[in-house]
């Protein structure tokens, strides 16, 4: 292991090759897809026309429009070098998954032919029975259904065609992320569109955007090929920090490394030709760390491209010899990484309802959404926070560089005042010259409110950056489209909501329609101020306001996954249509055992780490102090303890620290044994949180003691200094 890890420190540039800067053929944007425009060229106009109603108001495909379309596919496909075509669909699993069929068929002659056809574009039946599925069917019950998803285009990918799908067991639960996404996007655009009517009535639909900022490491991979743990579980669990990490702040923004460019370049190039509007690329706060973000999308295809890019990331990286780091905290003691995931709301005229206009109208409609936004929010802030734990981000959250695990939001002062202003109109009609000075004096001061008065709190879990809310909690590894799919859904419910109590108003009351806003308004805003205007106070820190005001903190996974199961959960989302209870207890199972499970392995290699390579390697250089002693008795006689002293010291210290890591280990094995055999997954996942994971820690602080004692030419793994400075 020793000699793999020096090897690799000095023969780099002659075991990789060197891609230079320009090594990829600039391709086309999308060229590789097989979008509306490429559709045209091959369809009728009817047929055409047919399928856009399809994509834009979900009306089904009929089977003979389906094999038009298949067969435009397969021409397109064949002349761009596929031979291949596969259902590429998103398992709870977090990672993406693909089944590939060949074009190739025999015809009643036994002849070759190329056949694919409506049937199979529509729907595929792949094994599912090693998916996770909870307690949706049993085992044996391995059939699960693949179905198109035709409002995000196909594409060739590595010489397959690849068909965006749902994945669906034979029952009709949701087994991926794609399918509640879908349906709390449907659920928002009709809420979002019914709330527009009042003020644009040419608004025929609302999609939710999205605009996530991928963070991740990149490591040489001959150096990660020393390191068992960066491989097995995705980050280094032991390691002491550098006498340099980040405290210079001169990697953040500074000039990218060569080789790093010319992955990033390589990266860009292949995300242009699959579709993917990759705008930026950075260096990050923590040396080797990076981020890259998109043009924002409309939110499913922003999901897919997402998922996509992190394939491609993880492949181009091979070619470089690097490995792709996703773990929210591949490092102690420096910044882990997330992936914001910037959301708001568009009409189909292109108007960001989250973006104040230039006229006190729009400008209403932009607050009766920011509004409703932040009350959905605080009102479901359990369950929008269990919307992205998982034992790799509870690493990172809560942090001094990662957001609080208390989901307060951020505003700035300004637009707080404009919020404390409503909240003192008048309840009841308004008199025309309230109205005015509403209009006027308060909301028509938004716009220049927001030129430079927003997101001071980079540290918010939920903040409000112009004309977007950022969530920052969301994990780099994770798939966004689970917290989307939350957020969609709380405020697709609150709009509802909302537009109950105006009309009610306008019904009841005979009120007028700004009357009936402002007034509900109003009352929305008191309903949730206690909350609110708490999480803005940062003179008591956020756990002290969170005991006040009632806003939960759930500091581990645990902790905050029974937010799914709860009954205002699960109500939210029966009435929706989104998740069943059965749905949403069966994710909460797999999220339960996905936790258990990463501490397991983590556990079990870490074990195998300190007994198998740790100890051995102290135990050496012992051996190599005893011997030193030894010669230095020989030459002093009785006058060697006093030439030996720091020897022997070291010798002793070296002991303790062997000593402590192996009863560590032995009673870490011991605590797996007995949580291993809970059946209840909550408690199991709580053993794991609060008994094993502290041996974690326990066992690391003696392994990197030893690393700073002994000999750093036998030391086995990489140490952070090599892994974490690229040139």
């Amino acid at each position: 292991m020793q000699t793999l890890r020096k090897k690799s420190l000095y023969t780099l540039s002659s075991t990789s090759e060197v891609v230079p800067l320009s090594s990829s053929k600039a391709l086309d944007f999308a060229a590789h897809v097989f979008n509306k425009e490429k559709l045209k060229q091959f369809l009728s106009e009817k047929s055409f026309k047919q399928m856009l109603q399809s994509i834009e108001k979900g009306i089904p495909i009929n089977l003979v429009l389906a094999d038009q379309i298949a067969a435009a596919m397969k021409a397109w496909a064949i002349s761009n070098g596929a031979t291949h075509y596969t259902h590429w669909f998103q398992p709870i699993t977090g990672a993406t998954a693909e089944k590939h069929d060949s074009f190739f068929n025999l015809d009643d002659r036994g002849m070759q032919i190329e056949k694919f056809e409506g049937e199979q574009l529509v729907q595929q039946l792949p094994d599912a029975s090693s998916f996770p599925s909870g307690s949706v069917r049993n085992t044996f019950e391995a059939r699960g259904f693949t179905t198109w998803d035709p409002t995000s285009p196909v594409f060739i990918y590595e010489g397959t065609l690849c068909i965006p799908s749902l994945f669906i067991s034979y029952t009709g639960e949701a087994l991926d992320f794609k399918t509640p996404l879908i349906k709390s996007l449907q659920k928002l655009d009709k809420a979002a569109s019914d709330v527009c009517y009042y003020f644009d009535k040419t608004v025929s639909k609302v999609n939710a955007t999205l605009g996530w900022e991928q963070e991740f490491f990149l490591i040489d991979r001959s150096l990660a090929a020393s390191r068992p743990d960066v491989m097995l579980t995705g980050r280094t669990l032991l390691g002491h920090s550098p006498s340099k990490n980040q405290d210079l702040n001169n990697h953040y923004f500074g000039s990218i490394p060569d080789r790093v460019s010319r992955y990033l370049k390589e990266l860009e190039n292949e995300s242009n030709a699959l579709g993917i509007p990759v705008k930026t690329f950075h260096n990050e706060v923590a040396p080797s760390q990076y981020e890259i973000a998109p043009v924002f999308e409309e939110a499913n295809l922003a999901v897919d491209h997402n998922a996509l890019l992190m394939d491609l990331m993880n492949k181009i990286a091979h070619r470089h010899n690097f490995v792709v780091i996703f773990h929210e905290k591949p490092f102690e003691k420096i910044n882990g990484s997330g992936k914001h995931s910037n959301w708001s709301l568009v009409t189909n005229s292109g108007i960001n309802l989250l973006s104040p206009g230039k006229t006190p109208m729009s400008n209403l409609q932009f607050l009766s959404f920011f509004v409703n936004t932040i009350a959905a929010v605080l009102k479901h802030e359990a369950l929008l926070r269990a919307s992205s734990v998982s034992a790799s981000n509870d690493l990172r959250i809560g942090l001094q560089e990662a957001p609080s695990a208390i989901l307060s939001i951020f505003i700035g002062k300004h637009l707080m005042q404009v919020l404390e202003e409503l909240e003192n109109v008048s309840k009841g009609k308004l008199s025309p010259e309230e109205k005015t000075d509403i209009k006027l004096n308060v909301i028509g001061k938004i716009p220049e409110i927001l030129l430079d008065n927003t997101d001071k709190n980079r540290t918010s879990p939920f903040a409000f950056t112009g004309n977007k809310f950022e969530f920052r909690t969301v994990g780099s590894k994770a798939n966004c489209a689970k917290s989307v799919t939350v957020l969609n859904a709380i405020v697709a419910e609150q709009l509802l909501e909302f537009k109950l109590a105006v009309d009610e108003l306008i019904d009841e009351k005979n009120m007028k329609k700004d009357d009936a806003i402002f007034n509900t308004l109003r009352e929305t805003i008191i309903s949730i101020k206690d909350i609110f205007y708490a999480s803005e106070n940062e003179k008591e820190s956020t756990e002290t306001l969170a005991k006040k005001k009632g806003l939960s903190d759930n500091k581990t996974t645990p902790e905050a996954l029974p937010a799914y199961v709860k009954e205002s959960s699960v109500t939210l989302f029966e009435q929706l249509g989104i998740f069943t209870k059965n749905e949403l207890e069966t994710r909460y199972q797999i999220d339960l055992d996905e936790y258990t499970s990463a501490l397991q392995i983590e556990s079990r290699t870490l074990g195998d780490l300190a007994q198998n390579h740790i100890i051995p390697i102290a135990i050496k250089y012992q051996n190599v102090l005893i011997k030193n002693v030894k010669g230095l008795k020989e030459i002093y006689g009785a006058a060697h303890k006093e030439h030996a002293r720091e020897q022997t010291l070291i010798l002793e210290r070296i002991s303790n620290h062997i000593a402590e890591i192996n009863s560590g280990v032995n009673e870490m094995i011991k605590s797996r044994k007995k949580a291993n055999v809970l059946v209840d997954s909550h408690k199991k996942a709580l053993e794991y949180c609060n008994t094993i994971l502290p041996y974690l820690e326990h066992i690391r602080y003696h392994c990197d003691k030893l690393e700073l004692t002994v000999d750093d030419e036998i030391w086995p793994l990489a140490k952070y200094r090599e892994l974490l400075f690229i040139r």
